[in-house]
């Protein structure tokens, strides 16, 4: 028997098929994850398996669909950024299958009141609720109907003594920014490209760590990174009311070298740089959660479950907790103070941007670059100084509340808000808790309503209703599923049925579709050059 010899140092082995067509898929633009559903044509029953896009918004799991979904993105940045005329918004009659989810859930809000006013446990009509509502989210309905009248102590709304005074001017309902004319004539409409950022927490290194990590203020870095997107909610408030229009925006958030969150935006229409700092100076967010200060259950003392009485019981009295609302309660002393307060730092970079400039394009491209990577992503941890920092802000995370459901509350004392079996202190599922979030478990992109006039699916729509129509000028016969609205019915295929096939067979299917997609859109491009050529000559 002949003994071969062992493979060299170094030496590059062949690839796997697999790995082959996934790498294949990925260079066309094909999803690599596509979901296998049964498509039922409800006018003749035939039933035929289509895979569809993933849709993922990460490029780590789905590079094709993150890429798909970050140049939708770019195309909603810059048609909203400079427009000349207001967007024109029409809303939808609601159709029968929308009042039928919106009267159950009348039905089911007024038997949970009932429920709750007798003092049963009425947890399972409200998570019913919930299901409501993301029936009519399915349906195309926008925006949610709250579930409980939400628990706000009345507290003074008279401003902090610590910032500075915001004039308050009655807003108009203009969105667009106003013109200007230049000295020879020319009239331009600026708009903004503004970057705001969170104060220091210790002084830093050019890698983002810092300079004396015992001194480097990991608390109020972890406290600004969880409610950063309520101080953006206010920034912008204030901004609307200080300038009295209603101001648009885009806006992506993303993670600094430090790891503390940013915020670019882009705003419709032109604001002074001294505005803009004033409006930030005196921008800050109160957060009125019971205090933190003293531990009460640590280790193996901790609170358990009573399953009679549904709450968490003192593990030496077997008292309950103090309930949530009880906690908070107890802010209503004038005394009070809040557990957080949240501000932006000095630093604010505002940036003039014309239509159709270099600089338009560079912004858009900047502030969608990260969207289909997590924040820990952003920037890579490469050092053992990052990674140190990292682990030292998760640190903070850990046993920092990031809501009034979260299991960390059980640490200090309080039933956390709706309280469920198998919450452990520093163990909260939350993602803000999770490494990939660093504590901001809030939307990505930040998009205001009049933007552009149109949603995530209207910009798909223009996407695929131009390759369609230039298919048509052309000539040419599209291929591709059908997707007549009514006509059919959609389920989610089981993995063992017989048609769906191993996911290299549907990726190889899915490249060649793609192939002649492309195949065809080359060909029709061509004949309206062509086209175009002779009617010019």
């Amino acid at each position: 028997m002949t003994e071969h010899a062992p493979s060299a140092p170094g030496k590059v082995r062949p690839p796997l098929a697999r790995d082959l067509v996934k790498a294949v898929a990925i260079e066309h633009g094909v999803c690599i994850r596509p979901v296998a559903m049964r498509r039922t044509d409800l006018s003749t029953g035939e039933t035929q398996i289509v895979n569809l896009p993933c849709g993922h918004t990460l490029a780590s799991v789905c590079p094709p669909c993150a890429e798909r979904k970050r140049k939708i993105r770019a195309t909603q940045c810059r048609e909203g950024w400079h427009l000349e005329d207001e967007p024109v918004i029409v809303r939808a009659d609601p159709d029968d299958e929308q009042r039928f989810w919106m009267e159950k859930r009348a039905e089911v809000q007024a038997h949970a009141e009932k429920t709750e006013a007798a003092g049963q446990d009425a947890s399972e009509l409200r998570e019913l609720l919930g299901e409501i509502n993301g029936e009519l989210t399915r349906t195309g309905v926008v925006g949610r109907i709250p579930t409980e009248v939400p628990d706000r102590p009345k507290r003074s709304t008279k401003r902090r003594q610590d910032v500075p005074d915001l004039p308050r001017r009655p807003v108009s309902s203009r969105t667009v920014g106003k013109v200007y004319t230049a000295p020879d004539g020319k009239t331009f409409r600026p708009s903004l490209f503004v970057t705001l950022t969170l104060d220091s927490y210790g002084r830093v290194k050019t890698d983002g760590t810092p300079v004396d990590p015992a001194t480097y203020d990991y608390r109020r870095a972890a406290r600004d990174a969880l409610h950063f997107s309520k101080l953006v909610d206010r920034f912008v408030q204030n901004l609307r009311r200080f300038v009295g229009y209603d101001v648009q925006y885009f806006a992506a958030v993303e993670p600094q070298r430090r790891l503390a969150p940013h915020l670019h935006m882009a705003i419709r229409g032109t604001i002074s740089r001294a505005e803009l700092r004033q409006v930030a100076a005196a921008t800050y967010t109160q957060v009125w959660w019971p205090p933190t200060d003293t531990v009460i259950y640590s280790g193996a003392h901790l609170p358990y479950w009573d399953h009679r009485e549904r709450t968490y019981l003192d593990p030496d009295t077997h008292q309950p907790l103090m309930s949530w609302e009880d906690a908070v309660a107890t802010l209503d002393d004038e005394e009070a103070e809040p557990l957080h307060v949240g501000r932006f730092g000095r630093q604010i970079d505002a940036k003039g941007i014309m239509a159709g400039s270099p600089d338009s394009n560079r912004c858009i491209g900047y502030i969608t670059k990260y969207l289909i990577k997590d924040i820990a992503e952003c920037h890579e941890q490469g050092t053992p100084a990052q990674t140190d920092h990292a682990d030292r802000l998760l640190d903070a995370l850990r046993h920092e509340p990031c809501s009034p459901a979260c299991a960390n509350w059980l640490r200090y004392g309080i039933q956390p808000k709706s309280a469920k079996p198998g919450m452990t202190p520093g163990y909260c599922k939350n993602k803000a808790h999770r490494r990939e979030y660093l504590g901001y478990a809030g939307r990505r992109v930040l998009v205001s309503r009049k933007w552009s006039g149109k949603t995530m699916a209207d910009h798909k729509a223009d996407r695929k209703n131009w390759v369609l129509a230039r298919l048509a000028e052309a000539g040419v016969s599209a291929t591709g599923h059908p997707t007549e609205p009514g006509r059919y019915a959609w389920e989610l295929a089981p993995p063992d049925h017989p048609d769906v096939g191993p996911i290299e067979q549907r990726l190889m299917t899915a490249i060649a579709e793609r192939l002649e997609m492309r195949r065809q859109l080359d060909q029709a491009t061509a004949k309206t050059d062509l086209s175009a050529t002779q009617e010019a000559a």
